[in-house]
């Protein structure tokens, strides 16, 4: 019996959920997706050495304050990262704007122009680059607009169905909704400290727009992420795509088990109508749903310390001189 691994292949995209560049060899995801939080892991691998000495002195061409130079160089590195990634994979990369531009849908479409910029300077085809912003109504709307200019955009810090129909309106390309995080709040928030796979909240709300999307016929392509664990996983077999760490990876490789399929796009039903909201609709259904107001708002929040982070280690390394 081949890997679950393996079996998981054939019926669905993986994805490594991480910057580490030996891990992605060792794994050979057919995309990879990276953020703050993973970039922040990944400056102390040798590996990167070379990317961080480029970026700071980039950066200091550029001119501007140090704060601005400091700006340069992170977006400096999340490009280089971006382009040995896709050196290493067959696929796509997605490279994420900065976290504190969340709720500012101008900046954020400024930004991802940046960064497809540089890749373009760089001689990336950026046909193989999504730019990946948070879903709040903002971010979806930068959305809107990138898409309209070929700029693929995955949303991410995605938790509810209402994020995920308003993201399927906009075009965006994929979506990243947060398993595992969702598993979160529930435990947190209740008197159960475990849900069995087939009634793990986040494996239901991934399956609920699922469906919707493929009766539908919309084509955002959807991209579980953030697992706690196998089981949520092999729950959703037959997603487009999984973004998957290395500990899970290994996990999946080394189980030679059955996997059956769970998501097929034949078999899509919904009681979900087809859904367009407006600003107003949007505030309000995301409003009402307490688990993911708090998720988001906490993501935002953490990706965005990771970035602070981030830029002080930047700073340290003379990108402000």
């Amino acid at each position: 019996m081949t890997s679950k691994l393996d079996q998981l292949r054939d019926m669905t995209t993986v994805v490594a959920d991480t910057g580490d560049l030996d891990a992605i060899r060792q794994w050979q995801p057919r995309d990879a997706t990276t953020n703050p939080s993973l970039l922040l892991k990944a400056v102390d691998s040798p590996a990167y050495e070379g990317m961080l000495r480029e970026a700071t002195q980039w950066a200091a061409r550029q001119g501007g304050d140090a704060s601005a130079r400091i700006a340069h160089a992170t977006d400096y590195l999340a490009v280089l990262a971006g382009e040995q990634i896709l050196n290493i994979v067959p696929g796509m990369v997605s490279t994420e704007v900065d976290a504190r531009l969340s709720f500012d849908r101008d900046a954020t479409v400024e930004k991802a122009r940046k960064l497809i910029g540089l890749y373009r300077d760089r001689g990336v085809d950026t046909s193989r680059v999504m730019i990946k912003i948070a879903s709040t109504w903002e971010g979806i709307e930068a959305a809107r607009i990138l898409e309209q200019e070929g700029i693929a955009c995955n949303l991410t810090l995605l938790f509810s169905f209402s994020q995920a129909a308003a993201c399927a309106d906009a075009g965006a390309t994929l979506i990243s909704p947060f398993v595992g995080r969702i598993l979160d709040w529930h435990i947190a928030n209740s008197d159960r400290d475990h849900f069995a796979p087939e009634e793990d909240p986040g494996v239901l709300s991934v399956t609920r727009i699922y469906n919707y999307y493929k009766h539908h016929g919309y084509k955002t392509i959807i991209m579980g992420a953030s697992f706690r664990n196998q089981g949520e996983i092999e729950m959703l077999s037959g997603c487009d795509r999984l973004t998957i760490s290395p500990a899970l990876l290994d996990s999946l490789s080394r189980d030679s088990g059955q996997l059956p399929r769970q998501l097929q796009q034949q078999h899509a039903v919904t009681d979900d109508p087809r859904q367009s909201l407006d600003e107003r609709r949007f505030r309000w259904a995301l409003n009402e749903d307490a688990m993911a107001t708090e998720k988001l708002a906490e993501g935002i929040r953490r990706f965005a310390a990771d970035q602070r982070t981030l830029e002080s280690r930047m700073h340290q390394l003379g990108a402000a001189a």
